[in-house]
């Protein structure tokens, strides 16, 4: 059992948390805005364990609509559906079990988050397949990363507010500045193998957008919760993040895989900084 448990954390990116990091900063950060401070032990353990489960399941199905694309990319080459090691039937039924434990969660808060999670469920389902027909797919996972926005003011609520559209909106901009950098790294061999990514489309344009992006995404949020009462610890997070992302310029901008690589794998320092300012000005107002 113990060499199946392996392949099946391996699966799960189980030893890569920064996936489920970059969901899981962005839902704190709105389920702290829609509490207005501290939101209570029971949502924030749902929406913690919740975005583990169902990054862990998206993973499953990725990594079995990508498998006959992924032989050809030298990251993922060795993933364990990709190489043999577990079938496609086991990866589904895992990622369905994972999905079902991530929904009993769910059910725990209230009928409005319930529907908003069915929607997240379809389009986590429908993003691997947007590489094969859409030319800048990052757009479809920025939607399915921040969907833990509306469903945490659902859960709060019991509505979805104007304000939580916006800041998914500022959230879908990082998604794509961390997600393009990610297909900086594997450009040249989706090039071969016809895969579409923001990175191909882009072209030289990508690092500007890279950066263009960070802004729009910190610029939004500043916007969104400046009435909001967040205070001084709120612009000095926002004022990490910047730097941060600024930093990243430095790594992506001569487009090299381990620069690209290394800039995506910490960008879940970036929604931390947002997300500690968010939480403490709440804190010390």
């Amino acid at each position: 059992m113990l060499p199946r448990l392996r392949l099946y954390l391996d699966l799960i990116r189980w030893n890569r948390p920064a996936g489920w990091l970059l969901l899981l900063w962005p839902s704190l950060s709105a389920l702290w805005v829609a509490s207005d401070g501290f939101p209570g032990w029971h949502l924030l353990a749902v929406f913690t364990l919740g975005t583990i489960l169902m990054r862990s399941a998206g993973c499953c199905v990725n990594d079995v609509a990508d498998r006959e694309f992924d032989r050809h990319v030298k990251r993922t080459a060795q993933r364990p559906v990709t190489r043999g090691a577990v079938s496609v039937r086991e990866a589904l039924l895992l990622g369905a079990v994972l999905a079902l434990l991530a929904f009993g969660l769910v059910l725990s808060t209230n009928e409005t988050a319930v529907a908003w999670s069915v929607a997240a469920l379809a389009i986590t389902l429908a993003y691997p397949y947007a590489k094969r027909f859409v030319s800048i797919p990052q757009a479809v996972l920025g939607v399915a990363f921040s969907f833990g926005i509306p469903m945490s003011f659902a859960a709060v609520q019991s509505h979805t507010p104007l304000l939580a559209w916006v800041l998914l909106l500022g959230n879908l901009f990082w998604v794509l500045a961390y997600d393009t950098e990610y297909a900086m790294v594997d450009r040249d061999d989706d090039l071969k193998i016809g895969m579409k990514t923001s990175a191909i489309t882009l072209g030289r344009a990508d690092v500007g957008v890279v950066m263009a992006c960070y802004a729009a995404y910190l610029l939004v949020w500043v916007a969104a919760l400046a009435d909001r009462g967040p205070g001084i610890p709120f612009y000095c997070g926002v004022g990490v993040a910047a730097a941060q992302s600024a930093w990243h310029f430095t790594l992506i901008r001569n487009r090299t895989r381990e620069g690209c690589f290394k800039a995506f794998r910490l960008n879940h320092w970036v929604g931390f900084a947002v997300f500690a300012g968010i939480a403490g000005g709440y804190a010390f107002r």
